[in-house]
Protein backbone atom coordinates (compact mmCIF):
# COMPACT_ATOMS: atom_id res chain seq x y z
CA UNK A 1 0.00 0.00 0.00
CA UNK A 2 2.81 2.56 0.87
CA UNK A 3 4.38 2.00 -2.87
CA UNK A 4 1.03 2.96 -4.29
CA UNK A 5 0.52 5.79 -1.62
CA UNK A 6 3.89 6.98 -2.73
CA UNK A 7 3.03 7.11 -6.52
CA UNK A 8 0.43 9.07 -5.45
CA UNK A 9 1.99 11.51 -3.77
CA UNK A 10 4.80 11.76 -6.42
CA UNK A 11 1.52 12.60 -8.85
CA UNK A 12 0.13 15.16 -6.73
CA UNK A 13 3.59 16.92 -6.04
CA UNK A 14 3.78 17.76 -9.90
CA UNK A 15 1.12 20.37 -9.74
CA UNK A 16 1.26 21.06 -6.07
CA UNK A 17 4.38 23.88 -5.35
CA UNK A 18 3.23 24.07 -2.11
CA UNK A 19 3.65 20.52 -1.13
CA UNK A 20 6.55 20.76 -3.33
CA UNK A 21 8.26 23.12 -0.90
CA UNK A 22 7.41 21.18 2.34
CA UNK A 23 8.43 18.29 1.64
CA UNK A 24 11.69 19.85 0.52
CA UNK A 25 12.41 21.72 3.39
CA UNK A 26 11.72 18.23 5.31
CA UNK A 27 13.49 15.88 2.80
CA UNK A 28 16.26 14.90 5.46
CA UNK A 29 14.06 14.07 8.06
CA UNK A 30 12.12 11.06 7.88
CA UNK A 31 9.71 11.72 10.23
CA UNK A 32 8.75 15.10 8.91
CA UNK A 33 8.04 13.91 5.38
CA UNK A 34 5.98 10.71 6.48
CA UNK A 35 4.09 13.33 8.58
CA UNK A 36 3.66 16.13 5.84
CA UNK A 37 2.28 13.19 4.03
CA UNK A 38 -0.02 12.34 6.02
CA UNK A 39 -1.28 15.44 6.51
CA UNK A 40 -1.71 15.99 2.58
CA UNK A 41 -3.49 12.51 3.12
CA UNK A 42 -0.93 10.07 1.93
CA UNK A 43 0.48 6.73 3.59
CA UNK A 44 3.91 6.93 3.38
CA UNK A 45 6.43 4.70 5.05
CA UNK A 46 10.04 5.99 6.15
CA UNK A 47 11.02 2.93 4.27
CA UNK A 48 8.82 3.88 1.35
CA UNK A 49 10.71 7.27 1.18
CA UNK A 50 14.28 5.86 1.86
CA UNK A 51 13.92 3.45 -1.29
CA UNK A 52 12.53 6.42 -3.21
CA UNK A 53 15.07 8.64 -2.69
CA UNK A 54 17.85 5.73 -2.93
CA UNK A 55 16.64 4.97 -6.65
CA UNK A 56 16.92 8.81 -7.30
CA UNK A 57 20.53 8.60 -6.55
CA UNK A 58 21.22 5.69 -8.16
CA UNK A 59 19.76 7.25 -11.57
CA UNK A 60 22.62 9.75 -11.42
CA UNK A 61 25.56 9.40 -14.10
CA UNK A 62 29.16 9.30 -12.32
CA UNK A 63 29.90 13.03 -13.81
CA UNK A 64 26.83 14.21 -11.88
CA UNK A 65 28.09 12.18 -8.55
CA UNK A 66 31.32 13.67 -8.60
CA UNK A 67 30.04 17.25 -8.89
CA UNK A 68 27.64 16.77 -6.02
CA UNK A 69 29.56 14.78 -4.09
CA UNK A 70 32.26 17.59 -4.82
CA UNK A 71 30.31 19.99 -3.32
CA UNK A 72 30.53 21.95 -6.76
CA UNK A 73 26.92 22.96 -6.30
CA UNK A 74 24.08 22.33 -8.84
CA UNK A 75 25.40 24.52 -11.65
CA UNK A 76 23.03 22.27 -14.16
CA UNK A 77 20.01 21.49 -12.15
CA UNK A 78 21.24 18.04 -10.58
CA UNK A 79 19.03 18.62 -7.82
CA UNK A 80 16.17 17.95 -10.13
CA UNK A 81 17.33 13.98 -9.31
CA UNK A 82 17.77 14.32 -5.99
CA UNK A 83 15.36 14.26 -3.00
CA UNK A 84 12.32 15.95 -4.05
CA UNK A 85 13.09 18.22 -6.92
CA UNK A 86 12.91 15.09 -9.70
CA UNK A 87 8.96 15.50 -9.44
CA UNK A 88 9.28 18.94 -11.16
CA UNK A 89 10.71 16.99 -14.26
CA UNK A 90 8.65 13.84 -13.97
CA UNK A 91 5.57 14.07 -17.05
Amino acid sequence: MSEEQLAALLAKLKDDAGLQEKLKGAADDLDAVAAIAKEAGFDISKAAWLKYQANQTLELSDEELERVAGGQGDPDGLSKHCGLSIVKSCD
